[in-house]
């Protein structure tokens, strides 16, 4: 990303100066740009979610996913409407399955069962927000990625994880995952999609909550999810991106400050990497990517260098016995 002498990156330059009005408006623009209309209707006593793919939502998909191919962001709509009532209903009935239903109706509809609660965003734009809740999406982001999908021919993700597509049902305490649109390229591993969706829930707390508040929820949220390859995996992209990627990030972030956000992501990126059940897995992902000594490696990683074999048997030969080393061991 250009930047400075000062060091701040032109993204930061430009969004500082940008007034509070023009950015509400940016965000009202994105907003207008919908690909699918959602309304709700009772049927049969039951209240139920209706999303239809609009007239010019597949133009718009396309649209979209040649910027995400152009600033390398690897998530894409679903272009054809086929294809997404597909995605859609295969996804709902997948995580939500056991106590609710997802049908096509039409050509350009799926109808869903509205799931009780609010959605987490809700809760972070009043301030009501709690460790509970975000404990309760961690909890179900983590179940919802031990899910196996025949599109990924692997682990399940979301490919748009925000607290407005997580819903909370404080009753029974339990938080649901919804809104399938957008999917992850199939190319990325496993662990980099699913580090994906948690990257994609904290933004939104990073971006929203207030200090010291959001640092408390993203631990909460990190903690209860507990998949420290993933984890891992989400520690490597807690940064602000490059070129076009930001405009995106733009979106994501409500068009929050650039430096509040990169500070942000900087105090978690810190933390995490001070978790203790983090730095057990990463001194084991560092002992597995070190590069084998050249002196050592005769048959596997750890094995001594023949010089130093020598000198152990030479050692043993000059004992008074086999059993008896011929040095006393040295106490520390």
């Amino acid at each position: 990303m250009p930047t400075r002498e000062n060091g701040i990156s032109l993204a930061e330059q430009l969004t500082n100066h940008i007034p509070q009005a023009l950015s509400n408006a940016a965000a009202r623009f994105v907003d207008s740009l919908k690909i699918n209309s959602v309304s709700e209707k009772v049927r049969r006593g039951r209240r139920v979610v209706i999303k239809r793919r609009n007239g010019y939502g597949e133009q718009l998909a396309d649209l979209a996913n040649l910027y995400f191919r152009m600033a390398g962001i690897p998530v894409r709509f679903w272009a054809k409407a086929e294809d997404w009532r597909r995605w859609e209903v295969e996804c709902f009935k997948l995580l939500n399955g056991d106590r609710f239903g997802a049908w096509v109706s039409g050509d350009k509809t799926v109808c869903a069962d509205k799931l009780p609660g609010k959605s987490l965003w809700e809760r972070l734009e009043h301030g009501t927000l709690t460790r509970r809740m975000v404990e309760a999406a961690g909890h179900e982001f983590r179940r919802a990625h031990q899910f196996r999908s025949d599109v990924f021919r692997g682990p399940w993700s979301h490919g748009d994880a925000g607290a407005n597509n997580v819903i909370y049902d404080e009753k029974i305490g339990r938080a649901r995952l919804i809104d399938f649109e957008i999917v992850h390229d199939k190319s990325l591993p496993a662990k980099a999609r699913q580090a994906d969706d948690l990257l994609v829930f904290l933004l939104d707390l990073i971006a929203v909550a207030p200090n010291p508040q959001w640092l408390t929820l993203a631990l909460s949220f990190l903690n209860a999810y507990g998949n420290t390859v993933v984890i891992c995996e989400l520690e490597d992209e807690l940064a602000l991106p490059n070129g076009m990627a930001w405009i995106w990030w733009g979106v994501r972030t409500s068009f929050a400050n650039p430096a509040k956000v990169k500070r942000r992501l900087e105090k978690l990126r810190d933390v995490i990497a001070n978790l203790e059940f983090y730095r057990a897995f990463a001194a084991r992902r560092a002992r597995q990517r070190r590069r084998p000594s050249i002196s050592c490696q005769v048959i596997r990683p750890g094995i001594p260098s023949p010089s130093s074999r020598t000198l152990a048997i030479k050692e043993r030969a000059k004992a008074v016995v086999p059993s008896i080393p011929r040095r006393p061991p040295i106490r520390t």
